[in-house]
């Protein structure tokens, strides 16, 4: 986890003075697990979960409140502010979250390395997690209250893969072994 680290602080800045650094995959896959971690490692960086930006009626529609809400002020230097999504009382919440440019800032959700976002990517991690183990995963950590959610779920992230991929691009792919990850490097583009 430290060379990776290591690895992204030497990246060229992306996004403005950041270097944003999406971590994709199915849900359930871990990204938000290993998205902790790496940010520890980067001594703390900054961490948007995309489920702050979608919703119920936006699983997969959120691209434009992503570019205007974060991308463009980070892109000028300046701090982005979002509300995020309350997902058990199914609206926008009240509080504006903040977020200031660092070095690395990472981007985590399922979607992270898509089309309208890799522009602004320094790099693009894919949990490599086949797709069936982590939606059973998924389906597992929230349980039957998330059923019907789960089942309206899984249409709609195989028809966003189906129509804009991401681990095509991914230019590392991220595999949990026994003793942590294995870092492979990805079919993307290299940078």
């Amino acid at each position: 986890m430290r060379q990776l680290a290591a690895r992204l602080r030497s990246l060229p800045p992306s996004c403005g003075p950041v270097r944003l650094v999406g971590v994709d995959g199915h849900a359930g896959s871990g990204k938000s697990t290993f998205a902790a971690r790496l940010a520890g490692a980067l001594g703390g960086a900054p961490v948007l979960r995309l489920d702050d930006l979608a919703s119920h009626a936006d699983l997969f529609t959120w691209t434009d409140r992503l570019l205007t809400q974060v991308v463009e002020p980070l892109g000028r230097g300046g701090t982005a502010h979002y509300t995020p999504y309350d997902w058990r009382a199914r609206r926008f919440g009240p509080a504006v979250r903040a977020l200031a440019p660092a070095p690395v800032v990472l981007v985590e959700g399922v979607g992270a390395g898509r089309r309208a976002l890799r522009p602004h990517l320094a790099h693009l991690l894919w949990m490599d997690l086949a797709r069936d183990e982590a939606w059973a995963r998924g389906r597992a950590r929230d349980g039957a209250e998330q059923r019907e959610f789960w089942d309206g779920w899984v249409l709609a992230e195989e028809r966003h893969f189906a129509e804009d991929p991401s681990r095509p691009y991914a230019d590392t792919l991220v595999r949990q072994v026994a003793e942590g990850y294995a870092m492979l490097p990805g079919p993307g583009r290299t940078r």
